[in-house]
């Protein structure tokens, strides 16, 4: 057996280090969050994915309780307004020949969270999300499955942004 090559010994130095300095710049993996609430109404979340997703990231938290049904409202300590969800797609590009190149996906979310005494949590914001996404014709339906990929991708993203607005609230 012969002698630990020069490149072993520098990953096993520097292994170490690297460990050192994610700590310290204070990098920690994602773990579920702590909300200053017990329950939060929704309202209805059918027929809207957001809600959905929303609702899944709060319960999966854990300690938090979903209510939807309005006339149980008053069990809430905190109730989530959605006051618009809005899907658009604008061209963002053409061929020479004047046919569509490129669209621009956006999603506009406008929310916001009270108290069920109606002090404002988080107030009326407006979150966006946009991407680009290229079209061809020929690839119509792969197109379409692709566009509806990425609105659910953009969807998920402004959930987590909203999730970990409420998740830094001071304790109610």
């Amino acid at each position: 057996m012969g002698l630990p090559s020069r490149r072993s010994l520098l990953q096993g130095a520097c292994a170490p280090l690297a460990a050192v300095a994610l700590a310290s710049c204070g990098f920690a993996l994602r773990s579920s969050q702590k909300f200053p609430f017990k329950s939060m109404y929704t309202g209805p979340i059918i027929g809207s994915a957001l809600l959905i997703e929303l609702s899944r990231q709060v319960a999966g938290s854990g300690g938090v309780e979903i209510i939807t049904d309005q006339r149980q409202v008053e069990r809430a300590d905190v109730i989530f307004e959605l006051l618009q969800e809005q899907r658009e797609k604008v061209v963002a590009g053409r061929t020479s020949s004047g046919s569509v190149r490129e669209f621009l996906l956006r999603t506009n979310l406008r929310f916001r969270l009270r108290t069920r005494e109606g002090k404002e949590l988080i107030p009326d914001t407006v979150l966006v999300a946009t991407t680009d996404i290229s079209y061809n014709e020929t690839l119509a339906l792969s197109k379409d499955q692709e566009e509806q990929m990425l609105y659910r991708s953009m969807g998920s993203d402004l959930v987590g942004q909203i999730v970990r607005r409420m998740a830094a609230l001071p304790s109610l």
